[in-house]
């Protein structure tokens, strides 16, 4: 029997091999403009720049293809983590620093943005904001002003990992699945800060 594909995984793998191939390009002028190009994608739809067409829908798994003219799940989550790539990844050299980094997922990202939450309110609003949008685009919309935050401090992004959030994100009955995941791995650090915290005061006592 031939095994279910995973639509948000095979999302999650074009994005890290299109990632790889803007990186060995970055620092050609071809690879230059494709960044360019990403960039003046974000908050636009999948397919309505002809100029991202090769970028984002060049060789991308049948199964993320839309057949109702209408963008799928598939594109949505491709385009917007691409964009914001490029976003994030301007200004950086990427064959010495490539700010996709495994690993650091959403909430983590964040809350290296905000290591005191007690005096830190403000990306934690926004990080709400981000959790509850209403809809994907919405949501889009906050990720480009969070992803700008993490580019003023060097905080990298694991965007395959992002790719299958923004998939599963839209799919309702997986919505919260995704909100529970951030808000773990924003508050874990804490909780394990605070554990390391009482063992030393446990051998001090």
């Amino acid at each position: 029997m031939k095994e279910k594909t995973n639509p948000a995984k095979e999302a999650s793998w074009f994005v890290q091999r299109r990632i790889s191939w803007l990186c060995a390009r970055a620092n050609y002028s071809s690879g230059k403009a494709d960044l360019a190009r990403l960039r003046r994608g974000i908050g636009k739809a999948p397919g309505s720049q002809p100029e991202l067409w090769q970028v984002i829908l060049e060789d991308l798994p049948e199964s993320l293809l839309s057949s109702s003219g209408e963008p799928s799940c598939g594109e949505w989550a491709v385009h917007t983590a691409l964009t914001l790539y490029a976003l994030h990844q301007q200004g950086e050299d990427a064959e010495k620093h490539c700010v996709s980094k495994e690993g650091i997922s959403l909430g983590s990202a964040l809350r290296k943005l905000a290591p005191d939450r007690d005096n830190d309110e403000a990306i934690k609003r926004r990080f709400d904001a981000a959790a509850t949008a209403g809809d994907f685009v919405e949501l889009a919309h906050h990720l480009r002003g969070l992803i700008q935050l993490m580019k003023a401090k060097n905080i990298d992004l694991d965007y395959p990992a992002l790719t299958r959030d923004l998939y599963w994100f839209q799919i309702m009955d997986k919505k919260d699945s995704v909100r529970l995941k951030w808000g773990q791995d924003f508050y874990r650090v804490e909780k394990e800060e605070k554990s390391d915290n009482n063992v030393q005061q446990d051998a001090q006592a």
